[in-house]
């Protein structure tokens, strides 16, 4: 029931390099490592870095004002509710010198 799934023999990657022998020495060599598949670089013009640094800055600024009317709206409600808070213990303190 809860035996583990191992992938198949071929598509499992190994930890370590392939090892070659070498007939002439008789000693191990690792195998040269698979070249990476051709992936094109990314280049940065001065109008793309300038406009990434604008689209950071936009970010910053909105993630901040979000945060900002968050604690905002948290710091209104914790007023009123405080503010409730002292109108009903008015009205029970008249209420009860009233009787």
């Amino acid at each position: 029931m809860l035996t583990p799934k191992y992938p198949h023999q071929d598509t499992a990657r190994s930890a370590t390099a392939p090892v070659v022998e070498v007939p002439a020495s008789g000693s191990a060599v690792p195998a040269p490592a698979a070249p990476l598949a051709n992936r094109p670089t990314v280049q940065l013009t001065p109008g793309s870095a300038l406009a990434l640094a604008a689209g950071g800055g936009a970010v910053v600024l909105v993630v901040g004002a979000v945060l900002v009317s968050m604690l905002l709206a948290v710091a209104i409600t914790g007023v009123s509710v405080a503010l409730v808070a002292v109108v009903l213990r008015l009205l029970l303190k008249d209420l009860a010198k009233q009787r």
